[in-house]
């Protein structure tokens, strides 16, 4: 293998690679992301190349694997280019049919193509889909054209040449600049400015100094970090590079919680290969700037996301935070300046030096500009990964993008910035998403997570749930944290157990006041956001669980029971058949039903079975 020793060398490579791709008649991208996976993927992928060799397509029909393309919700995905074919939901068995009928003759199989689920519409082409349509693809662009294991695949895309540009045609301080125009601030949830931290970290007049990677994405339901290096790991590794060159660094780490088995490989790989393009190591293209990468496998601690305990826990430390300052900048991994960014950000990089401050920053609002990845979850039409102008409502993300809520229920909130994150209610929905305007309303950007909630959902069982994980990831070190959520927490467990008292809003108030204030770290300090935010916007159902002893939405057990309504019964015996606690008695085609409350245990079986409605919740505890 030769290696790419100039600039010119590598320019030469992205031609043959355009070439070779170019050469191809046909491609059927295959996401081969971890969400697919989970979906059966690999079996297609299989099956597609043993019938490709089979009827001896090769040469003409490439199968190309790709990372996550994003609507994880209609998974395994596949789309045929040019044509733009978009099929869905893929099996082993529909394999045949494809290349039969919409590769080698052109026609459309409608059972696999995308249907809207409000207008149930048949959508043919990728492009046409209103998930895809709305959204503003940067960082994610060619994650569903290119295989993350084939650095020539890069190389089609101009891969590494910001890279170039970079290294022969700017100093580090016109990078740093570059970067400072941009306006790009830190995806990983702080939102802080990346060129001016990359400044304060180049200004330090210390040797060695150290970039990390941070991609320790422990947010329930968040996901994006992950499939940016599942499917374009050149991309983060070249912004790596660019950032290292700008503050005078020589070694960089990734740090990957060792949970992420695909995007561990992928970066890997990613890494062996531009070693032995050159693209690595001593010296690389010629321009005297050397750098190396190593990857460290976290044990999937939360608290580890955060950048110190993060350096602690690559020093072979526990990873526990401690006090700033100093800051990394200043003293980081091994008491030497270190710069850390996260997956997304260093993604961005490589666009920002290849096109330009003034192109980035002309997308997004005045004080939040690009893009940003969210990972769309919860109770909407279309799930999954989705990239977004920086400035878009809310509004917009869950119905346009997002296709409504399931049902045709209404929305009652969205929970952004993960477990650290509040929740804004439905008449907040128009706020543009950008880092100020999310901090107005009592909520945060963090990585990108972003869950919808319907009508359905019991806000105080909400801020339980991500208060349990917060307290349960909390590492112990400080006070505030360790203890104050722990007591936040038990007087919620209370109030959902209908054993809630007067003043026990105002106690949570003001302990999570105190926690904000005196925490050690980030994640302490945010840890009180969705019991404070659900408690501003939906104190009404705070008080009817503490009051009037029920729970409105019917979702706390111990608030609720199950009636069976006489006038609507008919005796079916469906019921009584799934109840696991035989709560449920009558007899076949007699009277209706009797449901026992003290023998019920509200599992919804029965309320599933029941073809006649005839099984409801009520708010409250039976007399």
């Amino acid at each position: 293998m030769a290696k790419v020793s100039s600039p010119r060398d590598l320019e030469q490579y992205q031609k043959q690679a355009k070439a070779a791709r170019d050469k191809i008649e046909t491609f059927i991208t295959m996401c081969g992301g971890t969400g697919c996976e989970g979906s059966g993927c690999r079996e297609v992928i299989k099956e597609m190349d043993e019938k490709l060799a089979e009827k001896n397509l090769q040469e003409s029909i490439s199968l190309k694997v790709t990372g996550c393309q994003g609507f994880c919700e209609k998974g395994p995905l596949m789309v045929i280019r040019p044509a733009g074919n978009f099929y869905c939901n893929i099996q082993p068995d529909d394999v045949e049919e494809i290349i039969e009928k919409t590769v080698l003759k052109g026609e459309s199989i409608s059972r696999l193509e995308y249907q809207d689920p409000e207008t149930e519409e048949k959508i043919l082409k990728e492009e046409d889909i209103p998930f895809y349509q709305n959204q503003e693809r940067l960082v994610f662009k060619n994650n569903g054209y290119i295989s993350p294991t084939r650095i020539e695949d890069y190389f089609s895309v101009d891969g590494y040449s910001g890279l170039v540009e970079a290294l022969f045609n700017m100093s580090q301080e016109e990078v740093i600049e570059e970067v400072v125009n941009s306006g790009l601030r830190g995806r990983g949830g702080g939102g802080f400015p990346t060129g001016q931290k990359w400044k304060l970290t180049y200004q330090e007049d210390s040797d060695p100094k150290y970039v990390i990677c941070n991609s320790d994405e422990g947010d329930p339901g968040a996901y994006m970090d992950r499939s940016i290096l599942e499917g374009n790991p050149h991309l983060v590794l070249e912004g790596m590079m660019i950032g290292a060159y700008a503050i005078g660094a020589s070694q960089g780490f990734i740090y990957v919680r060792a949970e992420y088995p695909l995007a561990v490989k992928h970066i890997n790989i990613a890494i062996e290969q531009a070693r032995e393009w050159g693209l690595l190591g001593e010296n690389i293209l010629g321009s005297g700037f050397s750098f190396e990468v190593e990857i460290m496998e976290g044990a999937g601690a939360f608290i580890c996301g955060e950048e110190t305990a993060l350096m602690a826990s690559i020093e072979g430390k526990r990873g526990m935070p401690r006090p700033k300052p100093p800051f990394p900048a200043t003293s980081g991994l091994w008491g030497q300046p270190t710069n850390i960014n996260n997956v997304e950000t260093l993604g961005n990089v490589p666009l920002i030096i290849k096109n330009g401050a003034d192109w980035f920053n002309s997308i997004g609002t005045e004080n939040s500009k690009g893009s940003k990845i969210f990972s769309l979850v919860g109770k909407v039409n279309n799930t999954g990964l989705i990239e977004v102008p920086m400035g878009i409502t809310l509004r917009e993300i869950v119905f346009d993008v997002g296709g409504g809520i399931p049902g045709g229920k209404e929305v009652k909130a969205v929970q952004s910035g993960g477990p650290s994150g509040g929740c804004i209610p439905k008449d907040l929905l128009d706020i543009p998403v950008d880092f100020d305007r999310l901090s107005e309303v009592g909520s945060i950007m963090g990585s990108g997570g972003l869950v919808v909630m319907d009508e359905d959902t019991c806000m105080v069982d909400v801020a339980k749930f991500f208060l349990d994980f917060t307290q349960d990831e909390s590492c112990g070190e400080c006070p505030p944290c360790r203890i104050g959520t722990r007591r936040m927490l038990e007087i919620l467990n209370r109030i959902t157990s209908g054993e809630g008292q007067e003043g026990d809003i105002e106690l949570l108030e003001r302990l999570g006041e105190d926690i904000i204030d005196t925490s050690l770290c980030g994640l302490g300090q945010t840890a009180p956001n969705p019991v404070i935010s659900t408690i501003q916007y939906f104190k009404d159902e705070y008080e009817a669980h503490i009051y009037d002893k029920a729970c409105p939405a019917g979702v706390c057990q111990d608030l609720i029971y199950y009636n069976i309504i006489e006038e609507e019964c008919r005796a079916c015996d469906r019921c009584r058949r799934v109840c696991p606690v035989e709560a449920i008695e009558g007899e076949p085609g007699g009277d209706p039903y009797i449901l026992y409350d003290d023998i019920c245990i509200r599992c919804g079986n029965c309320i599933e079975e029941c073809p006649f409605s005839a099984i409801e919740i009520v708010p409250g505890q039976k007399e």
